[in-house]
């Protein structure tokens, strides 16, 4: 997984730039008619129902903006609201406080979404092992805010990018020539390049699942599109001689059945890519 650090880096490249794309050379709007010492206050509105996200990104925008507009929140991330709750005020410039407002809704509304949909699947797995991650299946150029939005709503990370993480998945093994060779010639890489890196494998028949075990050095095994008795076949002939992780089109319908076949994990790539923004507006006080 990437580092504090490297986090930080991403957040921080993505208010750059999307400051970038939606300020350009000024406001014009709040320019034109709003005087430069012009002090304001706004509310963050809670229109929508769900566990709210983004509270924190939305400071860090803030203050990128202009160090010296005040945050005074109401609401934590994580927590589940309603319509009508104010979430935090915000005060200082004017112009400010507008310049900041479409990326910090735009930011908290997707965040927010995802929160939601995630803690709905954390709800559906409660009394289970299993636990809910994440994918590559974001939005691009912001996938940073959308894997913290999911650790909001309680669920997990799988591997930020192609760098942090091994994971071979099926082309990778048709291309290798085949998954001893793929998983031979991956730990062989790792030695020679002195990279320390998980090595995920994905299998798409137990006879696979039977053949990446006679492997050394595989952390985890994709139980890929299986239907509920062949994974529970899979984990049990896997046993605990490395963790499992069941994909392919679980949703809210199916989730609990697949926990139930005592995998430890499961990915989705729903978390990310379909969700409906919570509705959240800034309105001046």
């Amino acid at each position: 997984m990437i580092s504090e650090a490297q986090f930080q880096k991403e957040l921080a490249l993505i208010i750059s730039n999307a400051i970038r794309e939606d300020v350009g050379d000024g406001d014009h709007s709040s320019l034109a008619c709003i005087p430069q010492e012009t002090q304001g206050k706004a509310k963050l509105l809670v229109k929508d129902e769900g566990i709210i996200a983004g509270i924190e990104f939305a400071k860090k925008v803030f203050h990128y903006v202009d160090e010296n507009l005040i945050i005074e929140t109401l609401i934590e991330d994580g927590s589940r609201v309603k319509y009508g709750d104010i979430a935090f005020y915000v005060e200082g410039s004017s112009q400010s406080i507008l310049k900041s407002e479409r990326l910090v809704l735009n930011a908290m509304q997707r965040m927010s979404a995802i929160a939601t949909k995630t803690r709905s699947f954390m709800d559906l797995l409660e009394g289970t092992k299993t636990k809910i991650l994440d994918t590559r299946k974001t939005t691009p150029g912001i996938r940073a805010l959308e894997k913290w939005a999911v650790k909001i709503g309680g669920g997990e990370n799988h591997r930020f990018a192609l760098y942090d993480m091994i994971m071979l998945k099926d082309n990778h093994i048709d291309f290798a020539g085949g998954i001893t060779k793929a998983i031979a010639k991956t730990n062989a890489y790792l030695k020679n390049t002195g990279r320390d890196l998980k090595i995920i494998v994905e299998a798409r028949t137990l006879a696979e699942i039977e053949e990446i075990l006679q492997s050394d050095g595989v952390y985890r095994i994709l139980i890929d599109n299986f239907n509920y008795e062949d994974t529970r076949k899979a984990v049990a002939l896997i046993g605990d001689k490395c963790l499992t992780e069941s994909s392919g089109g679980i949703n809210e319908n199916t989730l609990r059945a697949y926990a139930d076949c005592g995998v430890d994990f499961i990915s989705s790539g729903a978390l990310t890519h379909s969700v409906y923004n919570m509705d959240l507006s800034l309105k001046a006080v």
